[in-house]
């Protein structure tokens, strides 16, 4: 059988309970039993006996009201942690835009920066054909140092990459070597085996 759903226990309380709420339907008994037992006129133990009972009753209405309590209680504290987690969602949202803002402020200054470095490339290029001017020859100059420290900058990154290329090579070399010596030593072991099984079969 599978899993009983709650809306499947529910409606199974409804049906069993005759207005829907089992508090509601003892109340009512106890009070018919409450009003029959005061204009009962049997005997002193009867009367006792339905005294017992009702007193019963109202125990059993008085925990399920208890129960009831505990759980509004429950779910106010869960409201509250709902509310706190919604709250902390909308927080981490709004930092997530604010964090996507400045990644687009980010990505227009490096927009320009690039255009710029453009310009500088074109403008270089400008500076060349016209060597024979002083400033002109200033601003190449400048213009010469900044190309030779992203130039510098440039070989030392390409120097890392290919020392890292290098250790690379190294590493899977090394393995390689590592792999045909295992496979050399489990081959020597099986063939030290297989001469020494005749050996063993003659003694």
């Amino acid at each position: 059988m599978g899993a009983v759903t709650d809306d499947e226990v529910i409606r199974k309380r409804l049906l069993i309970d005759g207005d829907g709420a089992g508090d509601d339907r003892r109340i009512n008994l106890l009070l018919k039993s409450f009003t029959k037992w005061c204009h009962s006129p049997g005997s002193p133990e009867e009367g006792f006996t339905q005294y017992q009972r009702m007193l019963g009753t109202l125990a059993q209405c008085e925990f399920s009201m208890g129960k009831t309590l505990m759980v509004y209680d429950m779910n106010l504290r869960e409201m509250e942690n709902y509310e706190k987690i919604y709250s902390n969602i909308e927080q981490s949202i709004m930092s997530a835009h604010d964090k996507i803002g400045e990644c687009k402020k980010e990505i227009q200054r490096a927009k320009r920066i690039r255009k710029n470095r453009q310009e500088y490339d074109a403008l270089a290029k400008v500076i060349q054909q016209h060597p024979d001017r002083h400033e002109t020859l200033k601003q190449l100059e400048a213009l010469d140092k900044e190309l030779q420290q992203l130039s510098h900058i440039k070989e030392n990154v390409d120097a890392k990459l290919e020392l890292r290329k290098k250790q690379f090579h190294v590493l899977l070399t090394t393995i390689q070597e590592l792999q045909q010596t295992l496979e050399i030593d489990e081959k020597s072991d099986s063939d030290d085996h297989s001469q020494e099984s005749p050996a063993e079969n003659g003694e």
